[in-house]
């Protein structure tokens, strides 16, 4: 139960680090709304935010 729980909360993070750092570097302009638009701020919280969520992945996979 616990790996799982491990795995959900990494795939969150890997896929909501993939969002900031698209919308970061202004590859993806969705929503139109948002403030992180074309902000290289939030490309560099994403790209650690994405690190940080597949070694979390890693991790919870060869936890037995």
């Amino acid at each position: 139960m616990v790996r799982f729980l491990l795995q959900v909360a990494g795939l969150a993070l890997a896929l909501s680090g993939g969002l900031w750092l698209l919308q970061g570097l202004g590859v993806l302009m969705w929503p139109a709304e948002s403030f992180m638009l074309d902000q290289r701020q939030w490309a560099f919280y994403g790209a650690i935010t994405l690190i940080l969520g597949a070694a979390l992945l890693r991790w919870a996979g060869k936890r037995r």
